[in-house]
């Protein structure tokens, strides 16, 4: 309720502060300098409430299941590689950090899920059409592989078993590098199902460069040559489906720059081109650089997801980047539809 009053000597009872700001912080448009009379519209929702439930994922779980098993696919993929190629040592070590990897990564999903039951409730039917599903049984039958793998490597038994164990597993890793992106793209997230044409490269490219990471730290100076190329592929290959992806969703792209996600990903997007400089440079000659170049590689792949994740995140709870690119698409299906 107004306490002011007008009478004929003026305004009595005004609390300063109170006028009306016109066109205050707009930018002009047009030739001849007209203000916007209204303010920029802001997104909100009843009772403050995001439009999108963002997903109950935990952070430490997810982000790390998404690396963990990023690492373990690629590094099966390299470890198959280097055994045909005669580079014992680091197909070996390979096959090793694989299997812990993919260990970890099921470790982290189990306890996101909070009881394993869960976990092997999934395996009781197979959906084609559901990624968790399809990754469930991913898991199922590329654990095992790598497991023997790794196992009859070291222990020198059965090397025809050995040989179809890492075989096999090569063959699943593609796959179990990057269902994951699938997975995150199916969701209604905005940053993550905006970006699905892109997504699974962001992760092969990341789980390669981290792969190829665990090669050079593991690696003797005389079997490290595939990991420096895988090492700069793989980045490449990061780097440039991430600027594809930020190119093409334009908007929606703005948690992969803004907030922690804009920070993780820089961080990431540094380390990693640094670790693959590194291993172009100086990791074939010198083996502190290849420690140096690996651990980079490793840091920039894992600092990339968690990047992601909260990406996703930052834009679930935001109402914005649901509204525009649904008003976008509205309008674009009305005016087809008129031109049509």
């Amino acid at each position: 309720m107004s306490t002011s009053d007008v009478g004929k000597d003026g305004l009595k009872g005004a609390r300063p502060g109170r006028e009306a700001q016109v066109g205050r912080g707009v930018r002009r448009r047009g030739r001849r300098g007209e203000r916007a009379m209204v303010p920029d519209a802001e997104f909100t929702s009843y009772y403050g409430k995001p439009v999108l439930n963002p997903p109950v994922w935990n952070s430490a779980d997810i982000a790390a299941y998404f690396f963990l098993g990023g690492l373990a696919g690629a590094g099966s993929v390299l470890a198959a590689g280097a055994r045909l190629t005669g580079r014992p040592t680091a197909a070996r070590a390979l096959k090793a950090s694989s299997l812990a990897a993919i260990l970890g990564s099921t470790a982290a999903l189990i306890h996101d899920l909070g009881r394993p039951k869960r976990f092997l409730n999934m395996l009781r039917v197979m959906k084609p059409t559901s990624p968790m599903s399809v990754g469930s049984w991913l898991l199922a039958a590329y654990g095992p592989a790598v497991g023997g793998a790794a196992v009859l490597d070291v222990t020198g038994l059965f090397p025809r078993l050995g040989g179809a164990a890492t075989a096999t597993a090569a063959a699943l890793g593609p796959a179990v590098t990057t269902y994951t992106a699938v997975l995150a793209a199916d969701t209604a997230v905005p940053a993550w199902h905006e970006g699905h044409r892109e997504l699974p490269f962001v992760f092969a490219g990341s789980a390669t460069a981290a792969a190829a990471g665990m090669g050079l730290v593991a690696s003797p100076l005389r079997e490290n040559g595939p990991m420096r190329s895988a090492a700069v592929f793989g980045t490449v290959l990061e780097a440039a489906a991430a600027s594809t992806l930020r190119r093409r969703v334009g908007f929606v792209a703005e948690p992969y720059r803004k907030g922690k996600a804009g920070r993780l990903m820089r961080t990431g997007a540094v380390l990693s081109a640094a670790g693959a400089g590194g291993a172009a440079l100086f990791a074939g000659r010198d083996r502190a650089a290849a420690v140096l170049s690996g651990t980079a590689l490793l840091a920039g792949s894992a600092f990339t997801r968690f990047g992601v994740f909260h990406a996703g995140m930052q834009s679930a709870r935001d109402p914005k980047y649901t509204v525009v690119p649904q008003r976008e698409r509205l309008a674009a299906r009305a005016e087809a539809e008129r031109s049509g």
